[in-house]
């Protein structure tokens, strides 16, 4: 009896899918998701904290996540931490991949829309597991910054447009952000039915605020980008440490710095918080 080619082409995804499924499926995997929205939380609070100091003028200074890595690995017991940190940024990352291959987990489904979200988030954040791997063994975990990277991209073929249309992706990103601000959408995502009243009510107010903080900074990396674009200068292309100093060298710039670093602390609670209640 002759096999159906297309049956016998389909097995191994079949099979591949239907491992995905118990893994997700597992209390360990749960555990490490949870881990690594928590992580995140961390990671935002050593960002806002040290754009807080900037911004009343103590001595601190705008980093990103992969200087929040690095700051966490300076602390005692560093590497320790680090080693942690690494392990939730995996599994937080493993997490995204896996909703976005099978479009649900263990309490929730995702629609396109969020499957294509989930891809570029557990892409991101492995990608910063590896940073920190490399801070681990001593390679210093640079990547290349953004001017680098953009200045590259310039000289190829449809090179600015390119790069434009990272900065209009990221601006939809962070106009995205403002949405579940506005809309309270971040609550689907988390069971609030487990909540007390004021767990509730602090956890509303501190993803209202955060998302707000998240939505300024994209839009003003994605406007970045744009410019770099459009005067074909990739020296003005950003990440989030540079669109948070901008933001401090603007007109009212301590003030505005200091209520976006502590929107992105509140990010990092809700972050935390969310870590428990998160629908995974």
């Amino acid at each position: 009896m002759e096999r159906d080619p297309a049956a016998a082409a389909a097995a191994p995804v079949k099979q591949a899918r239907s491992t995905g499924e118990d893994i997700t499926r597992t209390r360990t995997f749960e555990m490490l998701a949870r881990a690594g929205i928590f992580v995140r939380g961390v990671i935002y609070a050593i960002i806002g904290l040290l754009a807080i100091k900037l911004a009343l003028g103590d001595g601190g200074e705008t980093t990103n996540q992969n200087g929040a890595l690095k700051t966490i690995a300076e602390q005692p017991f560093g590497k320790v931490l680090l080693v942690l940190t690494a392990v939730g940024l995996a599994g937080y990352g493993l997490w995204r991949l896996a909703r976005a291959l099978l479009g649900h987990g263990r309490e929730d489904s995702d629609d396109f829309k969020e499957r294509i979200d989930a891809f570029a988030s557990g892409v991101g954040y492995l990608i910063l597991c590896v940073t920190a791997i490399s801070i681990l063994v001593g390679s210093g975990g640079d990547s290349g910054s953004p001017k680098e990277q953009t200045g590259g991209v310039l000289g190829w073929p449809a090179g600015r447009f390119m790069v434009g249309a990272i900065g209009v992706v990221v601006i939809g990103a962070g106009l995205q952000q403002g949405w579940k601000a506005i809309s309270h959408s971040f609550l689907e995502s988390s069971k609030t039915e487990q909540m007390s009243e004021s767990v509730r009510r602090a956890f509303t107010a501190l993803g209202v605020f955060g998302h707000l903080a998240r939505m300024v900074v994209f839009v003003l990396i994605g406007w970045f980008f744009i410019r770099a674009a459009i005067d074909f200068n990739p020296d003005e292309a950003v990440s989030l440490d540079g669109a948070l100093t901008a933001l401090g060298q603007a007109s009212y710039g301590p003030l505005l710095l200091g209520i976006v670093a502590a929107g992105l602390m509140g990010f990092a609670a809700y972050s935390m918080v969310d870590a428990r209640y998160r629908k995974v």
